[in-house]
Order: structure tokens, then sequence, then C-alpha cells
């Protein structure tokens, strides 16, 4: 047991856990109550789906630019950046929530205004998400990185966990407005926490390199690693198909009918199953065929998701949806762990951006695929056809790049 706390006896760790528990925490409450909101603004799968493309287009094209400046800077300051525009953000979509504010532009201009938040949002998340990954490797010793990176993955699920259910239950007792005042609390202390660490300076960069030779650096890397270009790829395509969560909204107010409480429920029960396996992972690590098993759970993955699609009894898609964090928490660890062994510092801002547009273009993209696949299919044989292709993935993966599952670390 003394192993699995070893990162957080360095303080400067716990602080970073800390805010990052909240931001995500934050973030997750954030995705909840907007998408319920632009549902029953619309009623549409379609719009919903919309949310991930409006949040993807800005976060695609300030990534390559956001791993270059994260190399060269001062990544606590980038942090406390990302943090504190999130927070003025949330600050808006609370003035947007009051009812004389709603009253006073129509439900028209309220779609509006959440859209062009979440496009603001998209800008804030090309930054947040690669300053935590390269600052977690400044914060405690090579050596006890995988430790941290545990550290990492679970203070993310946790937050993803208790997120969308206390934002289903503030929004069904309270009301919209004070949970957003709840939001905004979260923030502040996820900013103070920040505040707290010490600067954190970059490594040393070659003098004189372009903005477009040192994104150029990053994609060669990249390019010349398979272990990292094929642990991302395969995330890219498993979960742009696979994922799911775009839809809930429909599928808690149509096919299960459970309300804004039962799609936070909904919501929280994949990282409730990757907090779980989390937990155990932090006691009994992964010691062989890391490869391998990460290829046996994106498979169970994309089943699960097929069975959530085909279940229309709450409990048993909470089952589907707890196993499909489970699983997809086993893949999280491994493919987080190879990122982070295998990139060297001066690189860990560019190799960051990338695994991020990859992860953006399975999560925003893969909802904008639902909301699509949605109107064109209807949205059972969405959800169905997504599990399927993911299933695909994994088999066509395991016969076209055999040295993924032969990875161990």
């Amino acid at each position: 047991m003394k192993n699995a706390y070893q990162a957080l006896r360095h303080r400067e760790f716990r602080l970073y856990i800390i805010s990052r528990f909240f931001f995500i925490l934050v973030l997750n409450m954030q995705a909840t109550l907007i998408s319920w909101k632009v549902y029953e603004i619309t009623k549409d799968p379609f719009s919903i789906g919309l949310i991930g493309l409006i949040e993807f287009i800005p976060a695609f094209a300030m990534a390559f630019y956001a791993g270059h400046t994260i190399d060269r800077n001062d990544k606590r300051k980038l942090l406390l950046f990302s943090v504190g525009g999130n927070l003025l953000l949330t600050m808006i979509l609370t003035l947007t929530t009051l009812p004389m504010t709603m009253n006073a532009v129509g439900q028209d201009k309220t779609l509006l205004i959440i859209y062009a938040v979440i496009f603001c949002i998209g800008i804030m998340r090309a930054f947040s998400g690669p300053t935590s990954f390269a600052l977690v490797s400044q914060l405690v010793p090579k050596e006890e990185l995988p430790n941290a990176i545990t550290w990492h993955s679970g203070s993310w699920q946790i937050g993803a966990v208790t997120g969308p259910a206390l934002a289903g239950l503030l929004y069904g007792t309270a009301g919209i407005t004070p949970t957003f005042y709840g939001m905004i609390a979260g923030l502040v202390v996820a900013l103070g926490s920040v505040f707290f660490i010490t600067a954190k300076p970059p490594s040393p960069q070659k003098a004189g390199e372009s903005v477009l030779e040192s994104i150029r650096q990053g994609f060669m890397f990249v390019r010349r690693s398979r272990e990292i270009l094929g642990t991302i790829s395969l995330d890219l395509f498993a979960v742009f198909f696979g994922g799911a969560t775009a839809l809930l909204p429909y599928f808690a107010d149509v096919i299960l009918k459970t309300g804004p409480e039962g799609l936070g429920m909904l919501r929280s029960a994949p990282a409730i199953g990757a907090l779980f396996i989390l937990t155990v992972v932090t006691i009994r690590p992964l010691k062989k065929q890391q490869g391998r098993l990460m290829l046996f759970c994106v498979a169970g993955f994309g089943m699960m998701i097929i069975l959530f699609g085909i279940s229309q009894m709450f409990w048993l898609s909470m089952v589907a949806l707890f196993m499909s964090g489970v699983l997809d928490g086993i893949s999280v660890i491994v493919r987080s762990t190879i990122l982070q062994l295998k990139t060297p510092d001066e690189m860990r801002g560019r190799v960051a951006s990338l695994n991020s547009i990859f992860i953006m273009s399975s999560n925003e993209l893969g909802a904008f695929e639902s909301g699509l696949t949605s109107r064109l299919f209807g949205v059972v044989p969405a959800v169905i056809f997504g599990g399927g292709m993911t299933l695909a993935v994994v088999v066509i993966t395991w016969f076209k790049a055999p040295g993924l599952r032969k990875i161990e670390y």
C-alpha cells in the first residue's frame, strides 16, 4: 500500500490533484447541464451532437500552437490561464441561465450564447489538457511517474463521477442558476490550488526554431514512435464510433424516462466504473501484457455500447455504462503511461497537444457523428452501429498493428 501513495508525498502534486479534481468536476457538471439545456430548448438529438463539433473546431485550430507554447513557457502560468478562462466563461453561462436574461433574449438567442461560450471553452481546452499532461512530470521524480499517472487519471475520474450526478441532483432540487454558482466556487478552489504551485520553467529548446518547425518536429516524433502513434490512433477510432454519451439526454428523456436526475446518473456511470478499476490498479498495478489487455478492453467497450443501445431498462443501461467505464479506464491507464514514459521533457507539450487532437477528434467529433447518424438512422441504430464499428477497429488493429499488442512497460 506504501507504493500506492508515493506520488502524494509531494506537496505540489497534492495541490495539482486538488485543482484537477475541482476543474474536471466543474467541466463535467457544465457538460451535463449544457447538453440538457440545449436538448430542452431544441428537442433535437442533432443539436446535442452539434455541441461537440462547436467545441472541437477551435480546440483543433489552436492545438498545434498550444503545444509549441506549452513547451516554451511556464506550465503553471498556462494552467492558471486555462482555469481562469473557464471561470470567466462559467460566469457568463450563469448570467445566461438567470430567468430575467432568458426572458429578455429569448430561447433562440440563449442557444446562440451557449454555443458561443462552448466555442470559447474549446479554445481553453486546447491549452488545459496538454498543460496538465506536461506539468505532471515536473511535480514528481521520474520513477514515480506511473503512480502519479494513476492518481492523475483517478482525480479525473472522481471529478467525472461526481460532476454529472451532482449537476443532476442540484438541477433537480435547487435549479440551474444555483448549480452554476456552485461551479464558480469549484473553479475558484481549482485556481487557488494552482496559484500555490511554484513556477515551472520550460526545458531547453533549440534556439531560433520557428513555430512551424517546432510543430513539425512534434509531428515527426510521434510519427517515428510507433507505440505512441498506435495507442492514440486506437483511441481515436474506437471512441469516435463508440461514444454514446452525447445522446444520453435523448435516452434519459425518451427511452428511459428518467429526467435530468437520471441523466446525471447515466453520465456518471462510466466514470464510476473507471474510478473502480483505477482504485484496483492503484493497489495492484498492471505488470505485463498491457498492450494486449488494452485491445481486449477496447473490444469489450464496444460490446457494452451495443448493450446500452438495445437496453430499455434503466438498471441494465447503468450496468452497460459502468462496464464501459471499467474497460475504458484500463485502456486510459495504459495509454497515459506509454505517453508519459516514452515522451522526452522538451516534447511533452507538443506530444500532449497532438494527443489532445486525437482525443478531441474521438470525443467531440464522435459526439457530432452520433448526432448525425441518429438523424440519418435513428438514435438506437446509431449507438449500435457505433459499438459495432469499435469492434471492427479492434479487429483491424489486431492484425494490422501486431506490435501494439506486444507492448509492455
